[in-house]
């Protein structure tokens, strides 16, 4: 089935905005999430029998589904999805960030690596001010310093080059349309508009987000985002050439250099950047039921790694009682989950880094989940909770590196993708912090609207080094990509194949919590992917138990403190979709937290 691009106007405009959620509150979360929370919607999933498209706006799973009813792969439509995340929720995602994608083609597994990159300029000492004190937080996410060198198109095009299916300048065409004729802002859009003290500051941002009083555009309002449109029609026509190369390129630069703290990216890093193809990394994860194949991003995402750590590391834990009680995560699971999370948190400090400048311990990054390593680590988890978790030696590797200290990490968007010839799609994309750096780009005044560059680098590691002059596995250097949570996933049936599930998260460090839950969820509780993702959030990025508030009972924290943990109830703003493979086809979910919902047919 095909559409003109009339027809696809009308199935955006026409998407059902019924998923987006009203605003309750305006004030900024503590700094552990990097997107605040905006309500609550039920949601009971939805079923497909040929193909589905989970993302985090109806209006972009409108047009990934649009992409493939007109013959498009599962990658031509993630990446249709996404340009038009890029326009609609512009908090999370955009062509000035990155991304990262897991593909399977039927037969065979593929990481493509969009993440940025530290301009060449840059040097280990980039968040330190003059006297060799790291910056505060706020003062390093709004300077130029943290403008990475952007991946996201670069990665797609490439992508698309070895599995695309329809004419890349096709895949522009319902977000050139929006941007064009409008999008109504949406109860999230409007209630982090109100609630963020930055965004404001930035002049071309302040004219576009909001009114002349400064009040952030009201539910509805009809945005028209015509720089944006004329960015994507370069970049339908061009190629990634069109953003890191002329116009587009300097006004970027021109913006990541303009003070305060004035950033080093160049035009020379732009048109230098290159995207990756990896090796994806795997674990086996046996149940009574069947043995599954999960697979994700190797470094420099961290998230694979740590929930292959965590769920392998309760695999050899003994239960104390239920895992669920009264539908819930228990006192009991949550308190081994937390010890298990504690120890892969320490091991991905001291390891994990861009593997073009720091090498796995022993060799390969599959050490790191060798069975035999989980057992001998899962010894340290008891009934009481750890006074300090050591990062352990894999294979007895003797560790170079200084443990990075704890820091904030932030935010993203994802889109899950299958199609009816049995690809899919997992891709998880971003420009970090809630509106990124807050500094929009544009190529001509008179054209309202733009796109906002990324604030990545504050991914790595502001202190380069422990006082021993130990380096920091993560620190700043020239090329180097940041380390991430991104966690893209993939299931299988080991067995047979077959895939079984695609799923991801935004959430800064928390992703990889948030998916770990829907992989405990689905494949050891036995419900569905829209029963998981509605399951309350929890886990541990640096020590204290994180509990989503109003979640748990009382019960719960006094069974948890009563083990010698430290708990904090907080929003936990969990962005997941995920679908699934069903006898009759796909099921999908998506998270009642934000405005996603799945769309297919």
């Amino acid at each position: 089935m095909k559409h003109t691009s009339s027809q696809i106007i009308g199935l955006l405009l026409s998407a059902s905005l019924s998923a987006c959620i009203s605003p309750s509150r305006t004030a900024l979360q503590p700094e552990v999430q990097p997107e605040s929370a905006s309500g609550l919607a039920p949601k009971s999933g939805w079923s497909y029998p040929h193909q589905a498209v989970a993302a985090a706006h109806p209006l972009a799973a409108a047009a990934g589904l649009s992409l493939l009813q007109s013959g498009g792969s599962a990658l031509d439509a993630a990446i249709a999805a996404q340009l038009v995340l890029g326009l609609v929720e512009p908090q999370s995602s955009g062509v000035g960030g990155g991304a990262l994608l897991m593909h399977f083609d039927g037969h065979t597994v593929a990481a493509y690596d969009g993440r940025e990159t530290a301009p060449a300029g840059a040097r280990p000492d980039l968040f330190l001010d003059d006297i060799g004190k790291p910056l505060r937080l706020e003062e390093a996410v709004l300077s130029g310093r943290s403008v990475g060198v952007p991946g996201a198109m670069r990665m797609l095009e490439l992508a698309h080059r070895q599995h695309g299916a329809l004419p890349w300048a096709r895949l522009f065409e319902p977000a050139i349309a929006l941007a064009e004729q409008g999008f109504a802002v949406s109860p999230r859009l409007h209630t982090l508009l109100a609630g963020d003290p930055y965004l404001r500051q930035d002049p071309l941002a302040a004219r576009f987000f909001y009114d002349p009083q400064g009040q952030a555009w009201p539910i509805g309002h009809v945005l028209r985002n015509t720089e944006y449109a004329h960015v994507l029609r370069r970049l339908a026509h061009e190629g990634s050439r069109a953003l890191h190369e002329g116009e587009v390129a300097q006004a970027m630069v021109r913006r990541a250099q303009t003070p305060p703290l004035a950033g080093r990216l160049s035009l020379q890093d732009l048109a230098g950047y290159q995207a990756r193809e990896r090796e994806a990394l795997c674990f086996d994860h046996p149940t009574p039921a069947r043995t599954y194949r999960v697979c994700g991003f190797p470094p420099p995402s961290s998230g694979l790694l740590a929930m292959g750590q965590m769920l392998g590391l309760l695999a050899h834990t003994s239960a104390q009682g239920p895992d669920l009680l009264g539908g819930l995560p228990s006192p009991d699971f949550v308190h081994r989950y937390t010890e298990a999370s504690r120890l892969a948190f320490a091991d991905r400090a001291l390891y994990v880094a861009d593997p073009e400048f720091v090498s796995p311990p022993a060799g390969r990054w599959g050490s790191l989940l060798d069975p035999s390593y989980l057992q001998a680590r899962s010894q340290l988890i008891g009934t009481k909770a750890m006074t300090s978790a050591p990062a352990g030696q894999p294979l007895g590797t003797t560790a170079q590196w200084s443990p990075m200290p704890a820091q904030t990490e932030y935010g993203t968007s994802h889109i899950s993708v299958v199609d009816a010839q049995g690809r899919a799609v997992a891709l998880t994309s971003t420009i970090e912090a809630a509106f990124g750096a807050r500094r929009m780009v544009s190529t001509d005044a008179s054209r309202p609207g733009g796109f906002l560059l990324n604030n990545q680098l504050t991914d790595f590691s502001f202190t380069p080094a422990d006082a021993q002059g130990r380096p920091v596995a993560n620190r700043v250097e020239a090329g180097k990509r940041p380390r991430s949570s991104m966690s893209p996933t993939l299931v299988f049936d080991k067995a047979t194949g077959q895939l079984l599930m695609t799923g991801g998260s935004p959430g800064g460090a928390v992703i990889i919590h948030y998916t770990a839950k829907l992989l405990q969820g689905t494949l050891n509780w036995g419900l569905n992917v829209q029963q998981a993702i509605d399951l309350p959030n929890f886990g541990s990025v640096y020590g204290p138990v994180l509990l989503e508030r109003q979640r748990f009972p009382p019960g719960t924290v006094q069974a948890l403190r009563s083990k010698g943990h430290e708990v904090i109830e907080t929003d936990l703003t969990s962005g997941l979709q995920a679908i699934e493979k069903t006898p009759s086809g796909w099921f999908g979910g998506a998270d009642p937290r934000r405005e996603g919902v799945v769309r297919g047919d």
